[in-house]
């Protein structure tokens, strides 16, 4: 009978073993089966001896091809691009990708999956040695950019001038009878003085000077000029005879004004690249086109339209916007 039950408990154990193994087991072939599928990251840019020519490249679409499945997406501003893989790929696995943009030539890579950065370079159509060699094309030189911000102007027009009396009589016990002296033993008096302004002028530089009577035996009660602004005020305790006080301060006026600036870009081969402040307005960029100076105003549109350059701007977080521009076939920087 003993046999029997511990046949019985050796058969319980190996079953609940086995099944923690098959737990287990199901578990980590679910995790493969469920496993995030793989990511490639990397940046196109042009193909170029010089790596200050050698621009990002945006819009290029960025195909995966696994059999009959195709994965694409397509490069930003900076030429950066996610392209996620197919589920089953794996690290190592031999894939093929394409790159397609309608002024480059053609690209297609076969390479090794890897959580390596990729940098993906492609030859223009029209290369700079072209360009050169076609004395047809168009001159654009003198480039420049123009734009204003709204900045506000504050300028002195005046100082404003006044006394005040503090009237009382010293050596008079204060008997608990407020205003008193700080030690609370004479009797005190206060006194106020204000100036106000017109709309759109400001007090700075304001100051209070007593400057006839007892001024030791005075103090400051409340300082409502120090920090400026349209209307000031101050209040003064005096607890001896009559003291007179001098109040003046700067008199200030703000204005909106318009602020031109201009920025020369940077050109390498056939890009030209700038930078605008958040605060920039009516933006504009001049150019030289075959020997006549013509002004291009750079609207809102993510792809101001110019004739002579495919232009492309970003916004940062910080609404500073990034543009740069391609010339066009037909056109070289001189």
């Amino acid at each position: 009978m003993l046999s029997t039950r511990k046949v019985a408990v050796w058969a319980l154990v190996i079953v609940g073993c086995g099944g923690i193994l098959a737990a287990v087991y199901f578990g980590l072939r679910l995790n493969r089966e469920y496993s995030p599928p793989l990511t490639l990251k990397g940046a196109v840019i042009k193909q170029d001896y010089d790596p200050r020519k050698q621009s990002p490249i945006a819009n290029v679409d960025v195909i995966f091809v696994d059999g009959s499945d195709v994965e694409d997406t397509r490069s930003d501003f900076l030429g950066g691009f996610t392209l996620t893989m197919t589920p089953g790929v794996k690290l190592g696995q031999p894939i093929r990708l394409a790159f397609r943009h309608p002024d480059f030539q053609p690209l297609e890579l076969n390479v090794a999956l890897s959580n390596e950065l990729y940098v993906v370079r492609m030859i223009p159509l029209h290369g700079e040695v072209e360009a050169t060699l076609n004395e047809a094309e168009i001159g654009v030189t003198n480039v420049l950019i123009r734009y204003s911000t709204e900045t506000t102007r504050t300028e002195p027009v005046g100082t404003v001038v006044k006394t005040f009396q503090v009237q009382n009589s010293g050596n008079v016990a204060c008997d608990q009878k407020p205003p008193c002296s700080p030690d609370g033993k004479w009797k005190a008096a206060v006194a106020s003085s204000s100036m106000d302004e017109i709309q759109g002028n400001v007090f700075q530089d304001a100051r209070v000077t007593c400057i006839a009577g007892p001024c030791p035996f005075t103090r400051i009660d409340q300082d409502a000029f120090s920090r400026g602004g349209r209307t000031i005020s101050v209040s003064v305790r005096n607890w001896s005879d009559t003291t007179t006080f001098l109040f003046q301060a700067e008199v200030f006026r703000s204005q909106l004004q318009n602020i031109f600036h201009q920025v020369y870009p940077v050109i390498f081969g056939r890009s030209v690249s700038f930078a605008l402040p958040p605060a920039a307005e009516g933006p504009w960029i001049e150019a030289d086109i075959g020997g006549t100076q013509i002004v291009f105003p750079l609207g809102p549109s993510p792809s101001p339209l110019l004739s002579w350059a495919n232009c492309r701007v970003r916004e940062e977080k910080n609404q500073a916007k990034d543009y740069r521009c391609e010339l066009k076939p037909g056109y070289e920087f001189r």
